[in-house]
C-alpha cells in the first residue's frame, strides 16, 4: 500500500507491505540508494505480530516503510545485520521486547533484557501481564573477555559519583591503555513506549517531554510532528518558527554545558564556572520565554507557545559571553593537547556504526536533519557543521560552531515571528500512521505513531541518537588510556534515559 500525499508541508511517505522473504532484498535496495534504516517498531495487532521499519534519506527528503506480518506461531524476520549494524540492535532489541526471532543474526543475546529479567516475557505484548518476578538464579552478564598476558579488567559503574544515571562500563586493559571497552545499559529502562499506549494524543506530548529530561524540545518536537503527520493536519507557519527557536535554544544551553564540562575534564576549571555562569544565563532565558527552564510546554500537538521573544540584548550578551569561553579554552595549551588526538572516531568507523549528530559531524560526516528532513522554513542556507579529525578537539570546535550558528538562527527567527501562541485549535478524532523526524541538539531523533480512530495511541516508536551511537564510544576509545575515559565520554555526552527508554 502506498499512503496518500500528505497536505501541505508534510514529506511523502511510502508504506508497504513485504512478505518476510523480500525484505532483504528490498531493504538492501534502500540502504543501496543511500537511505538509512532509522526505525524498526514492533507491533502487537492483537491477532498477529507485525514489524515495521522505516528508512529515511535526504535531500530531498525521502521516507520509505516496509512492514511484514508475522506468522503468530512463530514470529520471526530475516536480519538485516549483515548489511546493517543499527539493524542488528534494532533486531536484539525486537527480541527481548516482542519475542520475534531474526532469523540468521550473527551474534543474537540480550540488549535490553537485564539476566535477571524472567525467561520468556515480552513486556510489549498485548498478553504480557504485570511483570512476574524477577530471577534470582541469574548469570553474570556475559561480558565476551580479553585474554593475554598483562590484560586485566577495571569494572565502573553502574552506580556513579554525583548525578550521573546509572551505566556499567568494562574496561579490558595493559598497563593504562585500553584494549576494549564494553558498555552495558538499561538500568533506567522505564517501559516508556508502553505507556504511551492507550492515551489521547494531546496527552501523549507530556511522556515525549520527559524521555530524556536535557532534550524535552526535541523529544517534544519529534513527537508533535508524528501526531500531526498521522492525524494530517497542517500547523501554521508561525507555529513551525516558535518551535525552530524553541530546539535552537535547547541546542545552544546543552552545547555551551558540554563544552564547559569537557575543559573540567582536564581540570580547566576556570572555563567551566564561565561556562555554568553562562548557562544559567540560558536556562533563565528558557523559563523566560516559555516559562519552564527546561522549555517544556512550548511545544503541542497542533500548536506553539511563547511567553515572549529573546531581545536583541540579551543574544548579543550571550554570543559575547560564548565567545570569550571559547577563546579561553582554545587557546590555552593544556587544554587543546588533551583534546587533540584523543579517542579518535574515524570517518569509516562512524559511517559503519551508524553514529548520528554531533559525533558524526566530528568524524567528517554532514548529517543533519534540518537540512535532510526540514520541518520549517528557517529562512537561512543552514550548512552542517563538520570537522574531519574525529577526535575530543573535533567533537568540542563541532559543538562551539554550531552554537555560534544556532545563535544567529535564533536571531533570524525572533526577527520573523508576529505571534507568540499559534494553534489549530481542538485536534481531529480520526486514525492514521505518522512519523517525526528532528534534529535534537545531541542528533537526530525519530518518533513514529499509530493512533485509532477515537484518537488514542494504539503504539509510539522512540529512536533517540544516543541508541545508534553509543556503539562507537566503544570503538573510539580503542587504545585510549583509561584517564581519559571521562574526557572521551563527556565528549560523547550521550544520553542513558534516552537509550534505555
Amino acid at each position: 500500500m502506498t499512503l496518500p500525499e500528505r497536505a501541505g508541508p508534510h514529506p511523502v511517505r511510502t508504506s508497504d507491505l513485504v512478505a518476510p522473504g523480500e525484505l532483504a532484498a528490498r531493504a538492501r535496495a534502500l540502504l543501496g540508494a543511500g537511505f538509512r534504516l532509522a526505525l524498526v517498531a514492533g507491533h502487537d495487532d492483537g491477532q498477529a505480530l507485525r514489524v515495521v521499519y522505516v528508512f529515511c534519506a535526504g535531500c530531498p527528503d525521502r521516507r520509505v516503510e516496509l512492514q511484514v506480518r508475522l506468522d503468530p506461531d512463530r514470529p520471526a524476520v530475516p536480519s538485516l545485520a549483515a548489511w546493517s549494524f543499527p539493524a542488528s540492535r534494532f533486531e536484539r532489541e525486537l527480541a527481548d521486547l516482542f519475542g520475534i526471532e531474526p532469523v540468521g543474526h550473527p551474534f543474537l543475546r540480550p540488549l535490553v533484557r537485564h539476566q535477571h529479567w524472567p525467561r520468556h516475557w515480552y513486556p510489549m505484548r498485548r498478553d504480557a501481564g504485570p511483570a512476574p518476578p524477577m530471577r534470582t538464579d541469574a548469570e553474570p552478564f556475559p561480558f565476551v573477555p580479553v585474554e593475554g598476558p598483562g590484560v586485566y579488567e577495571i569494572p565502573v559503574g553502574p552506580v556513579h559519583a554525583g548525578l550521573i544515571e546509572p551505566g556499567h562500563f568494562r574496561f579490558f586493559v595493559v598497563g593504562e591503555t585500553i584494549l576494549k571497552m564494553k558498555a552495558h545499559l538499561w538500568f533506567v529502562h522505564r517501559g516508556i513506549e508502553k505507556l504511551f499506549e492507550g492515551r489521547p494524543v494531546g496527552d501523549g506530548i507530556v511522556l515525549a517531554e520527559r524521555i530524556s529530561g536535557d532534550t524535552a524540545a526535541g523529544h517534544a518536537l519529534a513527537y508533535c510532528l508524528a501526531v500531526e503527520d498521522a492525524l494530517r493536519i497542517v500547523v501554521p507557519h508561525e507555529a513551525r518558527l516558535l518551535r525552530a527557536l524553541v530546539v535552537e535554544l535547547e541546542r545552544i544551553t546543552n552545547h555551551v554545558a558540554d563544552l564547559g564540562a569537557l575543559c573540567n575534564d582536564v581540570g580547566f576549571g576556570v572555563a567551566q564556572a564561565r561556562a555554568l555562569t553562562l548557562r544559567e544565563q540560558l536556562l533563565r532565558l528558557a523559563g523566560e520565554v516559555t516559562g519552564h527552564r527546561l522549555l517544556r510546554g512550548a511545544i503541542r500537538p497542533g500548536a506553539a507557545g511563547l511567553r515572549r521573544l529573546p531581545t536583541e540584548a540579551e543574544l548579543a550578551g550571550i554570543g559575547a559571553a560564548f565567545d570569550d569561553l571559547v577563546e579561553l579554552a582554545t587557546t590555552t595549551t593544556v587544554v587543546m593537547d588533551r583534546f587533540r588526538g584523543t579517542a579518535v572516531l574515524s570517518r569509516d568507523d562512524a559511517e559503519s556504526i551508524g553514529v548520528l549528530g554531533v559525533v558524526a559531524r566530528a568524524s567528517g560526516i554532514p548529517v543533519d536533519a534540518r537540512v535532510a528532513h526540514p520541518f520549517c522554513d528557517l529562512g537561512v542556507d543552514l550548512v552542517p557543521v563538520v570537522e574531519p579529525a574525529g577526535d575530543v578537539a573535533a567533537r568540542f570546535m563541532v559543538r562551539a560552531r554550531e552554537v555560534d550558528a544556532s545563535l544567529h538562527l535564533v536571531a533570524e527567527l525572533t526577527g520573523r515571528v508576529r505571534a507568540l501562541e499559534v494553534g489549530i485549535g481542538d485536534l481531529p478524532r480520526r486514525g492514521g500512521s505518522g512519523l517525526g523526524i528532528v534534529e535534537g541538539w545531541r542528533g537526530t531523533i525519530v518518533h513514529r505513531v499509530e493512533v485509532d480512530a477515537d484518537g488514542h495511541l494504539t503504539r509510539a516508536k522512540v529512536v533517540d541518537p544516543s541508541f545508534l551511537t553509543w556503539p562507537a564510544l566503544s570503538v573510539a576509545l580503542a587504545d585510549t588510556i583509561v584517564p581519559d575515559f571521562p574526557l572521551a565520554n563527556k565528549s560523547f555526552n550521550l544520553s542513558y534515559a534516552g537509550n534505555d527508554l
